[in-house]
């Protein structure tokens, strides 16, 4: 997202956020100062994204790439800088009234895991790296509209919470934000989430839910055992039904098996085999009942894999681990 998009949106707001509070017109000799600021500065805003993006940030282990931005936050004079508990950056400007507070975020990991090189490519006007734009954009935006305000001293009617948060990527499961809301650093009335690439305002969200299911049993040898209920034929099973279910195109519905795992060798049953399935849907409604399809389509999969064989004293059982609700 452009800097001076998000700087607009923040200061104009919305309809609620005026009915709180007078909006800073976009007319006043500071704001344009500060938007102006942004659109001479666009290669700043690039060098912060690069930079950013260079220091690692792999799923739970932000910590460095945090403390860079605590620096970054006391060079454009935010006050009370800290990392709480869970690993989010927080830095705030205070307004001159009592009006709403406003946080903007952007994220602090990536979805790469570590020893990713994050090294920026330059070709032209093309920069490629892993997480460069998902989200070193983001945190690059956020770090532009506190430099701008900062120095064009805009007055804000309330107060403004800069956040770098941890945890939202999938494994995450949005943990930093989860934080944030569970044990707010005060009262938030409006958050700001920059995240992805291009113009655009998003004001409702795709939920989805992802599992890791695992399919176990003792194993054994695949000629001597051979006719026991086998783990992996289980997990075929259930992919196979997943495969042809029917989801609606509207409102957008999906399901996906992303990772299957399992196995020692190619002469063993082996005792265990695992799937992470991501569903995900524009209507709660539609997600619950994904959900309890594929659920169901497991149990079969499973009775249908112990019914193959039934004088083995071996059964497959399965385990559901929860990898994330959103």
């Amino acid at each position: 997202m452009s800097p001076r998009v998000l700087l607009v949106a923040l200061l104009v707001g919305t309809s609620p956020l005026a009915a709180q509070a007078v909006a800073v017109p976009a007319s006043h000799p500071a704001v344009t100062a500060a938007l102006d600021m942004i659109r001479k500065d666009n290669a700043w805003t690039l060098e912060q994204q690069v930079s950013i993006c260079e220091i690692p940030a792999p799923p739970f282990k932000e910590s460095v790439r945090a403390a860079e931005m605590v620096k970054r936050f006391k060079e454009h004079h935010l006050t009370n800088v800290r990392i709480d508990a869970e690993g989010n950056v927080i830095g705030e400007r205070d307004g001159a009234g009592s009006g709403p507070t406003v946080v903007l975020s952007g994220h602090l990991d990536t979805v790469f895991p570590e020893g990713t090189d994050v090294k920026v490519k330059r070709q032209g006007t093309l920069f490629s790296s892993p997480g460069i734009g998902d989200d070193c954009r983001g945190l690059a935006t956020i770090l532009a509209v506190a430099r701008a305000v900062d120095q064009a001293k805009v007055p804000f009617p309330g107060k403004i919470l800069f956040i770098a948060t941890v945890g939202e990527e999938g494994p995450g499961n949005l943990r930093g934000v989860r934080a944030l809301f569970k044990n707010p650093p005060e009262k938030i009335d409006f958050f700001i989430s920059v995240d992805g690439t291009g113009l655009g305002l998003t004001t409702g969200a795709v939920g989805s839910q992802r599992y890791k299911v695992e399919f176990q049993n003792n194993g054994g040898h695949s000629f001597g055992a051979f006719g026991m209920p086998a783990p992996i034929h289980a997990m075929g099973r259930a992919i196979a039904k997943l495969s042809d279910f029917k989801v609606p195109a509207k409102p957008k519905t999906t399901f996906n098996v992303g990772i299957v795992s399992g196995g020692t060798s190619v002469n063993t049953i082996s005792p265990s085999g695992a799937m992470e399935v991501d569903m995900r849907s524009e209507s709660p409604q539609e997600l619950a009942a994904l959900d309890a399809k594929l659920k169901a389509a497991v149990q079969q999969a499973v009775d249908e894999e112990n019914a193959r064989a039934p004088q083995s004293k071996e059964k497959v059982t399965v385990k559901w681990t929860d990898m994330g609700i959103r």
